[in-house]
């Protein structure tokens, strides 16, 4: 992943903008433009005459090299060429006004254009659902296990844990009064995480959605279809199923092996990924606190998430994170 320094990366996304690049990749626009929920990139849908609307992403300027998004985008279409309910872009035409790259390029904003897809964030409320969502997870993952991704990132404790610990602490971000804490309980939740990827040994990895919560799932009567391969990456299966379980340990543990029962159908899971859980977990509130702190200089965190600038902020996350630390414990006794 390349660092990104610029203080204002999309302020030169105006709507004539967006609309231009819609329609220099053949799509005719009636500029109706709606913003969509995100804030790595910009999305936005976009309304066409006659038609039914588009979807466009301007990534992140510096985020990602040309190779891990032709990756990405590669990675959707093979999904939905094996009918997996993915929701792939379109490939544009190649026109000098979006250069001759891999990645189609606007004025300067690299960009992907997708069909409009609808739906509701799943509840997986009963069996039946969270089978379902499995039985698509294991063919995602079945196409993912047939050849690697070459240029996009892989997760690991380093990445995920301790480069998140040591940007935050030389950042100085967090208040003097908890710093002490906070460089402690993370240095101790990480030795715990480390030492449960160690005891499961070389686990499998694979070409993986990356960030498949549920805000990346939408459920229609037809059943689920995927959104946002933004973050996939070569990881664990598990991966990809533990953010999809909530309520109390029994609870999960009973929605996963539900989702485990469909997921068989497809393929083959090792038992063994069920014990980094928890230590993934750890490394996800890690990452999650250096991410919103790395992103801080975009105008768009300060206003979508006004608590970080907060002392309690830290002091939740610090007690959250030990909470985290006492799970991993217990697990180990």
């Amino acid at each position: 992943m390349i660092p990104t320094a610029d203080p204002a990366p999309f302020a030169n996304l105006s709507p004539d903008l967006i609309v231009d690049a819609v329609e220099s990749a053949g799509f005719a626009s009636d500029a109706r433009i709606l913003a969509l929920g995100s804030y790595e990139n910009r999305v936005f849908q976009v309304g066409r005459e006659d038609d039914e609307p588009v979807v466009v992403k301007f990534y992140r300027p510096g985020r990602w090299s040309d190779a891990a998004i032709a990756e990405e985008h590669a990675f959707a279409r093979e999904l939905a060429a094996a009918e997996i309910p993915v929701i792939a872009p379109f490939e544009l035409p190649r026109r000098d006004d979006l250069g001759d790259g891999p990645v189609p390029v606007f004025r300067g904003y690299r960009l992907a254009i997708y069909p409009r897809r609808g739906g509701q964030w799943p509840e997986l409320g009963t069996e039946d659902d969270r089978q379902w969502i499995g039985r698509f997870l294991g063919r995602i993952h079945a196409v993912g296990a047939a050849r690697r991704f070459e240029h996009r990132s892989r997760l690991s404790p380093e990445v995920m844990g301790r480069e998140s610990v040591e940007w935050l602490l030389s950042d100085d971000r967090i208040p003097d009064y908890i710093s002490h804490r906070y460089e402690q309980v993370s240095a101790e939740l990480l030795e715990l995480v480390e030492a449960r990827f160690a005891a499961a040994g070389t686990l499998r990895t694979i070409r993986i959605h990356g960030d498949c919560h549920r805000n990346n799932v939408l459920w229609t009567g037809r059943g689920p279809h995927f959104v946002d391969l933004d973050d996939c990456m070569t990881g664990p299966a598990v991966q990809d199923l533990w953010m999809l379980l909530a309520g109390r340990a029994d609870e999960m543990r009973a929605q996963l092996a539900d989702i485990l029962v469909g997921y068989a159908q497809f393929a083959d899971f090792d038992p063994v990924e069920m014990t980094v859980i928890e230590a993934l977990r750890a490394l996800r509130m890690l990452h999650y606190a250096a991410w919103l702190a790395r992103r801080w200089h975009d105008p768009a965190f300060p206003r979508a998430f006004p608590w970080f600038g907060e002392a309690r902020y830290w002091e939740r996350h610090v007690t959250e994170l030990e909470e985290q630390l006492g799970t991993l414990a217990s697990e180990d006794q």
